[in-house]
């Protein structure tokens, strides 16, 4: 049976981030993008406002598109907290649980720190760069900052407001995943994803920095078939 990989982005990104998982569905693993208000086709839509509100729609969301099937959760970055705190939701309101829970580039929850972006778009885009250790080309055009950065501010301010739920650790298995180059998530912080999970953990580098996501969709994606 094929498993469901409900994928959460990270911040101020859209679902269609994924795209390139969409196009490897195998008998193992498809993924299913799962949106976040406020951009994209929900760009109308309001921001969530607090990272319990976030984790109980994104749980919702969770629920309608996983159906019957087995799923997998995966975040990166601040996709990797609402991953946590969604599943979170669904252990203490009944399921449906994922099989796995797979977090990316970023900290456990008990180390997140943020620092919320300048009210200056131009300021703002810098400090986005400075967060993805690269140049944002599209912010470049003002108008095109105007559009997006608020996405990106009200997601960095659900990290920086943000305290965990709860510590209890999750009865599933967890992965955590990072660039061993990531600035943002040192190895030790990192690696205390571990006392987040009561059952198997497991952690996997890659080449790079923060986003080194968007430099080895096919690899990431070949971790997460093994996984299986």
């Amino acid at each position: 049976m094929t498993t469901t990989l409900m994928c959460l982005p990270y911040a101020g990104a859209g679902a269609g981030v994924y795209r390139p998982w969409r196009r490897r569905e195998s008998e193992v693993l498809r993924a299913v993008p799962v949106q976040v208000p406020g951009r994209e086709e929900e760009f109308n839509r309001p921001f969530y406002r607090t990272m319990a509100e976030a984790a109980a729609g994104t749980a919702e969301r969770f629920r309608a598109a996983a159906g019957k099937e087995p799923f997998v959760v995966f975040g990166h970055s601040f996709g990797a907290i609402l991953a946590y705190e969604a599943v979170q939701h669904l252990v203490a309101t009944g399921g449906p649980l994922p099989d796995h829970l797979v977090v990316s580039g970023s900290t456990s929850p008990r180390h997140r720190q943020a620092e919320r972006l300048d009210p200056d778009d131009e300021v703002a885009a810098a400090q986005a760069a400075a967060i993805a250790g690269r140049e944002i080309e599209i912010f470049a055009d003002p108008l095109a900052r105007s559009l997006l950065l608020p996405a990106m501010r009200a997601d960095v301010d659900l990290l920086a407001d943000y305290t965990p739920s709860t510590l209890t650790p999750l009865p599933l298995p967890l992965t955590a995943l990072r660039g061993d180059a990531d600035h943002l998530a040192p190895a030790d912080e990192w690696r205390d994803w571990s006392a987040f999970t009561s059952a198997a953990f497991r952690t996997a580098e890659f080449p790079g920095g923060h986003m080194y996501l968007t430099d080895h969709w096919d690899e990431v994606w070949r971790t997460l078939e093994d996984l299986l």
